[in-house]
């Protein structure tokens, strides 16, 4: 594999921030704004649908299926609204997005007050917002992505693309802190300023692009075609890219286990991990300030346990970004997947609270090195007239990676990794209760039925069903799924052609 990114001149770092224009910094504005309401609303969502605590009460299959589908509309809607943007407006693309983007946050604020008492209702409504700030999210992402494209060239891209990371992990960070302040505790909660929030901030960002985005050329071939003409000239493009195509396959996979990490371990964490040391630590630099972001036992929130991977990335991104530009794109990516891998199946398999912190930080470094390296390597791959279709298509191995991710591991948690599940089986198989008994119970109440009949707290009951039950398997089997991509990307690296960057 070559190592280092041959024929590339190395520009100054002045020189290069210096060549960016106004708009790779409007970009850049709209996009942390956007990342600041869509992460605020999912660092709380899995907590929100799924747990003795949530307010949905779904279950973890029904919280995938909502979640995939929610994968498919926002990640493979791109590959055509790209190609849309280039023909009929960035600005009127944004338009729509924020208008759509708010009406979802909305309504995910007022399920509980339309569906009432209906569990379908809950579903149904909770998809429905789903799919509308999916539509929302996939409208916005290619004019975005494709002005900062636009603004950047072969000498400052690695450069550009670093700090567009970094300004997103801005809003990532500053999202789920304040999402887990304003969401209230288990006695008072609060969830729905969350999502009232969230559409807050999406009619802010909608103004500042309508006063500052400076509408670029369109594509005057297109916006004399059809939207039918549009999909169709749009879906031959990325065919006739053989290259780019086995590209965007072939990563899918590890897309697949990436996302798991937002999607599935913040109830896993919930339901296993005694992160009480982290919050310890927390108290013990913050004081009574730390109380918002801690639960009641003093373990410190889920979301912010994941947020560990924004704050990580906005202090390492930058400096990781500038270091590992002498190295070749694909390079860079295979080692970042590699670090990636080896967090997420670290955070997945640990049950106290400082492992699941560290792996989850091993984890962000290496997303800091891949990830920027993707959006790179597609958007320095496009046509110079291309730019917002190509980015459209970089969301193609988001789409079958989340979806079918979130497809699988809901049955699987559902099946070797639902606390109340297994709180069930240990109940009849080792304590001798019988299934009527269980049902008299309730699934709520089922698991501090088991602590009370054990004779021990929360943790302690949960570490005899983890002893019993190994409820981290599921992190072995997406695990297993990311190295098989893992292994495709380093032979693709391996036979690339050095006519492609």
């Amino acid at each position: 594999m070559n190592q280092s990114a041959s024929g590339k001149e190395k520009v100054p770092v002045i020189a290069q921030v210096r060549q960016m224009g106004a708009m790779f910094w409007i970009a850049n504005g709209s996009e942390a704004l956007e990342r600041l309401a869509f992460f605020g609303v999912r660092a709380v969502l899995p907590l929100y649908m799924f747990g003795s605590d949530s307010v949905l009460h779904l279950s973890m299959t029904e919280k995938g299926v909502i979640f995939g589908i929610w994968a498919l509309i926002q990640c493979l809607l791109p590959m055509i609204s790209g190609g849309y943007t280039e023909a009929y407006g960035y600005r009127r693309s944004l338009v729509a997005a924020f208008s759509l983007n708010a009406l979802g946050y909305l309504l995910m604020a007022n399920i509980i007050t339309l569906a009432s008492d209906s569990h379908a209702g809950r579903f149904s409504l909770m998809l429905a917002a789903a799919c509308l700030v999916g539509i929302g999210t996939a409208i916005f992402k290619p004019p975005v992505q494709g002005m900062v494209a636009k603004t950047l060239n072969e000498g400052n891209s690695s450069l550009g693309f670093g700090i567009f990371y970094w300004v997103v992990n801005i809003g990532g960070a500053l999202a789920p802190t304040l999402a887990a302040m304003i969401r209230g505790t288990a006695e008072n909660p609060t969830w729905e300023n969350v999502f009232y929030g969230a559409a807050i901030v999406s009619a802010i960002n909608l103004v500042f692009c309508l006063v500052f985005f400076a509408e670029p050329e369109k594509d005057a071939s297109k916006a004399r075609q059809n939207p039918v003409m549009v999909f169709a000239e749009t879906m031959t493009q990325l065919w006739q890219d053989k290259a780019m195509f086995r590209f965007l396959l072939i990563i899918s996979g590890f897309w697949l286990m990436f996302m798991q990490i937002w999607d599935l371990l913040p109830n896993f964490i919930d339901e296993w991990v005694d992160a009480r040391d982290v919050g310890g630590v927390l108290t013990s630099l913050l004081g009574d300030g730390a109380k918002a972001l801690l639960t009641a036992d003093g373990a410190l929130k889920p979301e912010m346990m994941i947020n560990i991977n924004s704050y990580t990335i906005i202090i390492f991104v930058l400096p990781l970004t500038w270091f590992l530009g002498r190295y070749s794109m694909l390079f860079s990516l295979v080692l970042g997947m590699a670090i990636a891998m080896i967090g997420f199946l670290g955070a997945g398999l640990g049950h106290a609270g400082y492992l699941v912190a560290l792996f989850i930080f091993i984890f962000s470094i290496g997303e800091i090195i891949c990830s920027p390296k993707f959006s790179e390597y597609v958007g320095m791959s496009a046509p110079p007239d291309k730019k917002a279709q190509y980015m459209g298509y970089s969301n193609m191995p988001f789409a079958f990676g989340w979806f079918i991710g979130n497809i699988i591991s809901g049955p699987l948690y559902d099946t070797f990794s639902s606390k109340t599940r297994l709180a069930k089986r240990y109940l009849i198989e080792e304590l001798g209760m019988t299934g009527d008994e269980l049902t008299a119970i309730g699934d709520k109440e089922i698991f501090p039925a088991l602590a009370a009949k054990l004779g021990l707290d929360q943790y302690e009951a949960a570490d005899v069903l983890w002893q019993a039950y190994h409820p981290w398997v599921i992190w072995l089997i997406l695990g297993a799924v990311g190295l098989a991509s893992l292994i495709g990307m380093v032979h693709m690296a391996r036979n690339k052609s050095q006519r492609r960057p």
